[in-house]
């Protein structure tokens, strides 16, 4: 059964806008999207985590989500961009008179499975083979069906679980905010049905190129026709004495953060080595769970390398703010304790107890089992536009080494959004469909009060544009090197950071004089034309 009902005037809306409306005394709620002259009716949650799509932007007949910037077709409601894995549903829109009128549906669906194709091995006898279960590899099998592909798709990874969604870890999920069952991706129904053949519990020991063949850690053998190398980062350790006692982490996948969880419950006090996104990000979630927290830190401040000093000052307060204590400027240089970690001793002599220790200091590309490929000097793969590493293999997210198409310069990026694109990316390119990687890098942190959002990606720059305050946490820095902006950095500012994202993607992002003088409409710029 249907219902059909005036959703308001064709005046009500601005050309290039977004507006949710509500169908009448229900709580049932649509999208309606103005552009190019265009009307369409779409579901109004991005259907990653839920974001309200109307604060974000509307941009070419896309639509960006304010949050983690998933993208959608603002004519179809079909899924462009990850992180979202399932598209919009979309209803009949129309015109009558002066009047919008929308047909839907009595029961609302809130997302749509994108179509898949069904396997047909006996008509199509390939085989594509993904080395990885996590954001490249799971976006790549995902394009692969979405895309035609009917032939045989093995996914094999070392872990025990599903691809699941891995930035949670530190976050919610380390917090006891998500449930264990909330964290795949997909089901196991999922794979099932779509023929992804899915070897959990499973190490690589070898992938010969020349042969195409891989071999797994119990012996067996698998041939393959086209392959995608994505593997992922593994985590670096110290090696320093006292490195072997208990409770000493690194947290990298689920298993790191269920065996961090169990030692938490009889911690008192806990120290996290390194000052990076994912180390922060743990620090604060064991603050939330009652335990006094210490960083260490080679820096002087948290991600001053990435964000500048005064970025990095902000968060340093506001950890501090909920009780967090640092050590920075410091080297470990021991760990001491009776089976256990009961205390660390840094480079100068001072001792910090700790019962609980999570050192995130940084990753290595996982790539040592890879025969017939030169690896670069930090073990990443050296890849093309296309994400081809050599003839039929492929390679995405923190193992390859890549051209960016924003700044021109080589750079491996890991960022669980760059590996969802590139897996996309990959897997096209897997079918002969020659997409070049072009998409803008982006990520996101949540800690301690903050929602920082980064797009772009500026290894060094030669100044930074400020706009609002950084102090009062509402704010955009702009990352200048030479004539552009390299990348952006914002706080409650989601809306324009969706906007910067497009802006960049377009090469429509206004020069650094025209940022410096006043602050411009960057959401209206996207509806202006060139």
């Amino acid at each position: 059964m249907s219902r059909r009902m005036a959703v308001g005037k064709l005046s009500d809306f601005e050309n290039g806008s977004m507006k949710t409306v509500e169908l009448g005394d229900s709580k049932d709620k649509i999208l309606i999207c103005r552009f190019g002259g265009e009307f369409t009716a779409l579901s109004p949650y991005c259907t990653h985590y839920g974001a309200p799509l109307e604060e974000g932007v509307l941009s070419e007949g896309r639509i960006v989500c304010p949050w983690h910037h998933s993208c959608f077709s603002a004519k179809t409601g079909d899924l462009l961009e990850p992180p979202a894995f399932d598209s919009l549903v979309a209803y009949e829109l129309k015109a009558e008179g002066e009047n919008l009128v929308v047909t839907v549906p009595d029961k609302i669906e809130k997302r749509r499975l994108p179509g898949l194709a069904k396997p047909d091995y006996t008509s199509d006898k390939r085989r594509f083979a993904i080395i990885g279960g996590g954001a490249a590899g799971y976006s790549a099998a995902q394009t692969l069906r979405e895309n035609g592909f009917k032939g045989r798709i093995y996914m094999i990874t070392k872990e025990n679980e599903l691809p699941y969604d891995r930035p949670n870890l530190s976050k919610e999920y380390l917090q006891g905010k998500a449930e264990a069952d909330w964290m795949p991706l997909r089901s196991q129904k999922f794979y099932d049905e779509h023929g992804i053949d899915i070897a959990l519990g499973r190490e690589v020991l070898k992938l010969d190129v020349k042969k195409k063949e891989v071999t797994l850690d119990e012996g067996q053998n698998l041939g393959f026709d086209k392959i995608l190398i994505a593997s992922g980062g593994k985590p670096l350790n110290l090696s320093i004495p006292g490195a072997d006692l208990g409770n000493i982490f690194t947290l990298r996948s689920f298993g790191n953060a269920d065996e961090i969880i169990a030692a938490a419950e009889k911690a008192s006090k806990a120290s996290v080595i390194g000052s990076s996104f994912i180390g922060m990000e743990t620090a604060y979630s064991l603050s939330v769970l009652g335990i006094d927290v210490t960083v260490i830190g080679k820096d002087s401040l948290p991600f001053e390398r990435t964000l500048g000093n005064e970025i990095g000052e902000l968060f340093m307060k506001e950890h501090k703010n909920h009780g967090i204590a640092f050590e920075m400027g410091a080297n470990v240089s021991r760990f001491a304790g009776n089976g256990k970690v009961e205390k660390i001793i840094l480079g100068g002599g001072k001792e910090i107890p700790a019962d609980l220790v999570i050192v995130g200091i940084g990753v290595v590309p996982a790539t040592g089992f890879i025969e017939g490929i030169e690896l670069n000097t930090d073990g990443s793969l050296k890849a093309d536009i296309y994400l081809a590493a050599a003839d039929g293999v492929y390679a995405a997210g923190d193992v390859v080494s890549f051209p960016n198409a924003v700044t021109g310069e080589r750079n491996r990026i890991e960022h669980w959004r760059t590996a969802l694109q590139q897996g996309k990316i990959a897997a096209l390119n897997m079918l002969g469909k020659n997409v070049p990687y072009s998409s803008v890098p982006f990520f996101w942190t949540a800690q301690a009060g903050l929602d920082l959002k980064y797009v772009g990606h500026a290894v060094t720059w030669d100044y930074t544009i400020t706009w609002g305050s950084v102090a009062d946490k509402d704010f955009i820095t702009f990352y200048i090197s030479g004539d552009k902006v390299a990348a952006a950095a914002g706080n409650n500012r989601d809306a324009e950071m969706a906007a910067i994202e497009e802006l960049m993607r377009l090469g429509r992002m206004p020069l650094p004089e025209t940022l410096e003088k006043h602050p411009v409409d960057l959401k209206d710029l996207l509806n202006k034309p060139d």
